[in-house]
């Protein structure tokens, strides 16, 4: 099947289970044009068809509740209980039942076309080499949170590089039109519920973020509350991608399992309410993009970090020794090859989707 019929087909799909806005669809088809790497963080439904197809001995591999559309701008910081800045995967859009593999390769994937253009400063096979030694070294501890305070000063030197100037952040959220509609009632209850008080007054807006899930209901609250701006985000939620590929009996959204079942320090102000998720946005909590990283830095350590913190997500669902068990069967460059056989395939679909249907 050709990218575009997938991914036609795919939206049909989507489509039956949540409304979609055509003008977000519209943009994202319009960013997968651009480059490479935009192209596979919009496209999971295509990377759960072709990866099986691509490299079936690293499909071959145990399974467990894995985040699936894992990339290398998929981690992000929040505030824990404690107010201690905490850094780990951002999101859960298209967690299922996965071989635990498939975070693996596509993490790969992604930092093979983000070192390409310049984004990552390291060697392809080095950078899969260090991806797979952090995993690793996830087993092996039995997981553990990453906190940003004393145990990792280069981490958090790259992570809050984006914070020197929050005014940027609140700039761009808050120059953002009101929309006309009153959103879902759900969706504005579990918006209600996040808020510091009750009865403050708050406006909403419509953001358009990420890209994968681009096309789907996302709405923001903006409010002033005792000297500065905070804002509260609602987005709804659907069957993981993956059982567009494969379908099964079982379906379902995942999200709050992954959360309650991985090795890390919640953040308490994520919410799933039936299929909305509610959380806080700030400079501090959220996405982490490759561009605002310093002009230095260590990407090495950067990597390390993302292959552990995957371990803390399949740690929640599986034992050590399972995945340990399977690593300990495969050549030391397996994951490099599937990640450049990965790059390859994914390349060949953005050229053909840059010609149009």
């Amino acid at each position: 099947m050709k990218i575009h019929r997938a991914t036609e087909r795919y939206e049909a799909w989507l489509g039956e289970r949540i409304p979609l806005i055509q003008a977000d669809l519209k943009r994202k088809h319009a960013l997968m044009k651009e480059a490479p790497f935009p192209f596979l963080r919009a496209t999971f439904y295509r990377w759960a068809q072709t990866w099986p197809v691509v490299s079936p001995e690293t499909f071959a591999a145990p399974v467990a509740l894995a985040v699936g559309d894992l990339h290398v701008e998929n981690f992000g910081t929040w505030r824990d209980i404690e107010g201690r800045l905490i850094w780990g995967i951002n999101d859960f859009d298209e967690v299922w039942w996965l071989p635990y593999t498939c975070d693996l390769v596509r993490l790969a994937t992604s930092a093979l076309m983000a070192s390409a253009i310049g984004h990552l400063q390291i060697e392809a096979k080095y950078a899969c080499q260090t991806i797979l030694q952090g995993y690793k070294d996830g087993l092996r501890a039995g997981g553990r949170m990453i906190v940003l305070a004393e145990h990792h000063p280069a981490l958090r030197e790259m992570a809050v590089e984006r914070l020197k100037q929050p005014e940027a952040f609140w700039a761009k959220l808050n120059a953002m039109p009101s929309i006309r509609e009153e959103p879902p009632e759900r969706a504005t209850k579990a918006l209600r519920r996040l808020m510091p008080e009750r009865g403050l007054k708050y406006r909403v807006v419509h953001r358009i973020a990420g890209l994968g899930s681009l096309g789907r209901r996302r709405y923001v609250a903006l409010a002033q509350w005792r000297g500065g701006s905070i804002a509260r985000e609602v987005k709804e939620l659907t069957d993981s991608a993956w059982l567009f590929a494969h379908p099964s009996r079982k379906s379902g959204i995942l999200y709050q399992e992954a959360l309650d079942r991985s090795v890390r320090c919640p953040d308490p102000f994520v919410e799933l309410r039936d299929r909305w998720l509610v959380r806080r946005l700030a400079p501090d909590c959220s996405r982490i993009e490759l561009y605002t990283l310093p002009v230095k830095h260590d990407a090495a350590r950067l990597l390390h970090a993302m292959g552990f913190e995957t371990a803390n997500v399949h740690l929640g669902s599986r034992e050590a020794n399972v995945m340990t068990a399977d690593l300990n069967k495969r050549k030391s460059t397996w994951l490099f090859k599937a990640a450049t056989a990965m790059v390859a395939s994914v390349r060949a679909d953005w050229e053909e989707w840059k010609k149009g249907a």
